[in-house]
Order: structure tokens, then sequence, then C-alpha cells
């Protein structure tokens, strides 16, 4: 992949000399994350939204059942200032070379850790982040469907869930083909629109029913070891719900930027805005979810509200549509190293037909994982400690320790080693308790049913 991230002066506006051939400028114009320069700050404040609320909101509650009270009001809040900060800390790193724009994650990785480790250790863990998100995400927009449609429809036969998820996959063939982050902001508008309703309204009619008779708030697990097991799966789910880092350079990218106004201020301040909004989805959903039903919340919070029928059936559609803007988010950057990779490394021209069929296969492929792999809860704590505390927690930190070296024993060296060792704990800990999680869940299912 070429990772100069050299100023192209006629779209950054900032007069640097623009060295690139006709045909580096012709595919930089064409791949998703540079084509288009012209974003403004609240298309960061969306993307953001629509890239981190995701549907893991709804499965804080039962995150919150398995960690208990205490453990789980302190991880869910250290996990929001952590994520905040190494947030912070690559919206700044965007830029930190002079005439430079390190517009892809795995670019600013180069920079840190060379040319080819660099590679090695972002793109792997990048990769598992968006593609693992994109399959999940494909159970639960089929999932949320067949919920909607249940609801409306009663007496109705019943239909597969095999089938809700190729309804649902069949959005995703018309919109993979909008070219860049710019052109589906609208979408991502309606997606962040979306995540805050479904959470208000998670959260509102839980309040509504009130606090069930003969509730609990002690562990279910009756043996200790189970119970290890799910407060560790707990974790991933929470490391799961902070993921919107994996887009953040990309994103950046969007915005036009010039020494005088790089493009970190207008960022920084949609990031300042999406993390309210991720504080006013997350915290109330969490922690009334967890008050009202105790251990015996589902794993997905608007399972437990089966009334009134109506606005939980409007909350599931609400997720749908969320869901779909959300999965483009992280879908973009996949679709671009997938181009980059065919026009730069094997010589493929930049054509519409390239796009049309690599973007369509990619959708079909995350589909049928989807189908064959719906375990959902269990599948949050796997992916999400394996690739997303790296990549959210820790990797960030690592960065700028190596690029910054900053003088040992200082605040900043301290911060980020606090949050390094809380990450690597993370990674360590959540998938174990989401592969057990899904073996549990696998002995009783059966594929393609």
């Amino acid at each position: 992949m070429d990772t100069q991230g050299r100023m192209e002066g006629d779209n950054s506006g900032n007069g640097k000399v623009d060295n690139r051939t006709a045909r580096e400028k012709a595919i930089d114009e064409w791949l998703p994350i540079t084509s288009s320069r012209n974003a403004k700050w609240w298309y960061s404040a969306f993307h953001n939204v629509t890239a981190m609320v995701g549907a893991g909101v709804l499965g804080l509650p039962y995150a919150m059942a398995q960690l208990g009270w205490g453990p789980g009001v302190a991880v869910l809040a250290i996990s929001w200032i952590v994520t905040l900060y190494t947030l912070w800390q690559m919206v700044e790193m965007h830029e930190m070379v002079p005439g430079k724009r390190f517009d892809r994650y795995h670019e600013l990785g180069q920079h840190a850790f060379g040319e080819k480790l660099g590679l090695y250790i972002v793109v792997p863990q990048q990769l598992i982040v968006e593609v693992g998100v994109n399959i999940v995400y494909m159970v639960t927009g089929g999932t949320s469907l067949k919920k909607f449609h249940d609801l409306v429809c009663s007496n109705c036969k019943e239909i597969k869930l095999t089938y809700f998820i190729m309804i649902f996959a069949s959005v995703h063939f018309v919109l993979s083909h909008l070219p860049n982050f710019n052109s589906i902001s609208g979408v991502s508008l309606a997606a962040a629109v979306m995540s805050l309703s479904y959470s208000t309204i998670a959260w509102s009619a839980s309040v509504k029913k009130g606090v069930q008779p003969d509730v609990q708030y002690g562990y279910k697990s009756k043996s200790a070891i189970g119970t290890m097991f799910s407060f560790f799966n707990a974790l991933g789910t929470i490391a799961f719900a902070y993921a919107g880092h994996n887009v953040v350079l990309e994103i950046q990218a969007t915005i036009p930027s010039t020494p005088e106004k790089p493009s970190k201020g207008p960022m920084w301040k949609g990031v300042v805005v999406a993390y309210i909004v991720v504080a006013l989805c997350y915290f109330p959903v969490a922690l009334i979810g967890y008050w009202m039903y105790g251990n015996a919340v589902s794993d997905n919070i608007l399972i437990s509200l089966n009334k009134p029928t109506w606005l939980i059936a409007m909350a599931n559609l609400f997720v749908v549509v969320h869901v779909i803007g959300s999965y483009q988010i992280y879908a973009i950057p996949v679709f671009d190293m997938i181009e980059t990779v065919l026009v730069k490394k094997l010589d493929f021209n930049p054509t519409f037909m390239l796009r049309f069929i690599t973007r369509n296969i990619y959708v079909a492929l995350t589909m049928f994982i989807g189908i064959c792999f719906p375990f959902f809860g269990g599948l949050l704590g796997f992916f999400g400690g394996f690739a997303f505390a790296p990549t959210t927690y820790f990797l960030p930190c690592i960065m700028w320790l190596t690029i910054y070296k900053p003088k040992k024993w200082s605040l900043s060296w301290i911060t980020n080693w606090v949050a390094i060792v809380f990450g690597v704990a993370l990674m360590i800990v959540s998938p174990i308790g989401g592969l057990r999680q899904i073996i549990i869940d696998a002995k009783t299912y059966e594929f393609f049913s």
C-alpha cells in the first residue's frame, strides 16, 4: 500500500507542491478515503456517533448484570475516559508531520513502527474489527427485522432468521456503491439520530415498566468459574461498545486542512459532541436497564421489553436503520484497503465495474458468515476483546509513546502506561469469556435454521 500521505496542493488548500503522477492523482481521487476533502465538523460528529453507538449499547445492561454494580459502573466510566483520551491522541497524530496527512490507521502505524511492521501490526487488527462489526451487524440487522415482523404481525407464519439477514443485506448491495464517506453523510446522520432514539426508548420504557418484582442483583451463575467467565465476557461487550477508533483517521481525512486551520480543530469538536451523545446513550441504558431487571435482563435489552408493542417494534426498526449506517461506516475503510491493493499492487484500472464486483462480493461474504454464526452475545465478547481493545484502548498510546517519547514518569508517560495495562488486560480476558459463551450457545444451535 502506498503510504505517502503527501499533501495534495490542489485539494487541501495549503499551496504545497503536488509531486504525484497523473495516475497516482487519479487513483487518490477514486479511492473512497482520499476522494473527498470537504467535510464539515458536524459530519465528524455524526460519523463518530454512528461508528461508536452500535448495537453494543443494547447489550450493556446484560454486561452490567455479569459485572455487578461496582465493577460495572467503574468499567463503563473508565472506558469512556480512556477511549476519549486515545481518540484525542489519534486526532492529534493525524497531521503531526508537517505537510503530511495520515489518512488511514495503518499509515500512522507505519510511521510509528516502520513500513513493514506497521502494516503487520495494524492491518490485521483493523480488518478483524471492521469485518467483525460488519458480520455482527448483519446478524443484528436481521434479528431486529425479525423481531419487528414478529411484533407487528404476531399471527403471521414464522419466517427464518436467515431470510431476514438476507433482506437486511439486500440494502447493502445498493448502498455499498456510494463512493466515499461524504456521500453517506445522510445515511450516517439518520443512523446517529436513530441510535439516540432507540437508546432513549430502551431506558425510558424500562423506567415505565418499573423495577421488576423479586429483582435480584447478585451474579446469575451458580459456580465461581461460571461467574468469572461471564465477567470476562461482559468486559468484551463493553470494549465492543467503545469501538469508533478504527475509522477515526479515515473520517478525519475527509475534513479540509491548511497550516492555519488544521483538520484537528473541527474533528475534535465533532468528537466531543459525539462523546456527549455516547454518554447520553450508554449510561442511562446500562444503569436503568440493570436497575429495573437485575440479573434477569436479556442480552439485548429490547428483548426484555415486550410491551408496549408499538414502541418496541419502532425501537427495533430504529436499530435496523442505525445498523445500516454503521455497517457502511465500517465497510468503507475495508473497501478502501481492497481497492488500494487491487489498483496499486495488482494494476487493475480504477473503474466502476471493479468497485461493483469487489463490494458485492464483500457484502455477500459478510451476509453468509452472519447466517452461519448468529450467536450475538458471545460474538460481541469474543471480537470485543480480541481486536477492539488493542485498536481502541492501547495501540494509540503505544504509538504516542513511540513517536513523542514523553519523559519517563511524566504525566503523559504514566497516563499512557495505565491505559496500556488496562487495555492489555481487557484484550487477554474478554475473548476467553466470549469463546465460552459461543461454545455454550453452539450446543443448542442448528446451522441455517
